[in-house]
């Protein structure tokens, strides 16, 4: 069967990539304007993992969206998550490289929370057993409160550097955020890269995240430092074949090669 590449607009229903060996990109901005793509089978779909809207999700899902907005400076007229998803892209597109990117990620989310609550636990529970007590809590409060924006997951084991194990893991079933954004980019610098700097610099809580951009479920390690950049394997993937920033940018080089043809 052939590659499925979706035109936008884009539906919402799930997908899950055929694997293809990664191409590399460039470390300094990894996945951001890359034309190399993956292709989506619709044969190999498979459902996303049910998740019940609690009672405050929507309070969540408000205050996340109203802190990135302030720090895009531009809102969606989309209600809900469908709105979030559109602002996290014009988040990606607005900033000048990944780490403008990046940077605005971590002011959002250190906004969600009263500065003195950072301070607090950096300085009284982060020390304590070695800064384990903090990863377990942290990931506790992760899988309890975050359901909204990536979906079911759940609290597991994972192994430290200290040759011990520890319930400092949460495991995402199946992100939400990535599926609905359907962009690597946006998953690795508008998500995993700001969320490790943020609990590390100002929860003093090292934290390793693991997308899987095969099944699109994600592993929290609370408590494990994440490796160098050059050796991180998610900021070597490039885009999704159904990427809509992906998209555009192949319309651009298409356009652009019709435009430099030779008129008959």
């Amino acid at each position: 069967m052939k590659p499925l590449v979706l035109p936008s607009p884009l539906p919402t229903s799930p997908f899950s990539l055929r694997h293809r060996p990664p191409r590399r990109a460039s470390p300094r901005f990894p996945t951001r304007f890359s034309l190399h793509s993956k292709t989506i089978a619709a044969d190999d779909a498979a459902p996303r993992a049910e998740y019940k809207p609690g009672v405050f999700d929507d309070l969540f899902l408000n205050l996340f969206r109203s802190k990135m907005v302030k720090e895009v400076g531009w809102d969606s007229e989309k209600p809900g998550y469908d709105g979030l998803i559109e602002v996290a892209h014009r988040l990606m597109m607005k900033g000048s490289s990944n780490s403008d990117t990046r940077d605005a990620a971590v002011r959002i989310l250190r906004a969600l929370f009263p500065p003195f609550l950072l301070d607090l636990y950096q300085l009284l529970i982060a020390p304590i057993g070695e800064g384990k007590l903090a990863a377990v809590m942290v990931a506790r409060v992760t899988a309890l409160t975050c359901q909204w924006l990536m979906g079911k997951c759940t609290v597991n084991s994972v192994d430290l550097p200290d040759g011990t194990s520890c319930q400092s893991g949460v495991f995402v079933e199946r992100c939400k955020y990535l599926e609905e954004s359907k962009c690597v980019g946006i998953c690795v610098n508008t998500c995993k890269l700001p969320t490790q700097s943020f609990f590390k610099d100002y929860m003093g809580v090292p934290l390793l995240m693991e997308p899987n951009f095969e099944d699109y479920s994600c592993q929290f390690k609370f408590g494990v430092h994440p490796p160098q950049p050059q050796e991180d394997a998610a900021l070597k993937e490039p885009c999704l074949e159904i990427c809509p920033n992906a998209i555009r940018r192949r319309e651009v080089v298409q356009n652009t090669e019709l435009a430099q043809c030779p008129k008959a």
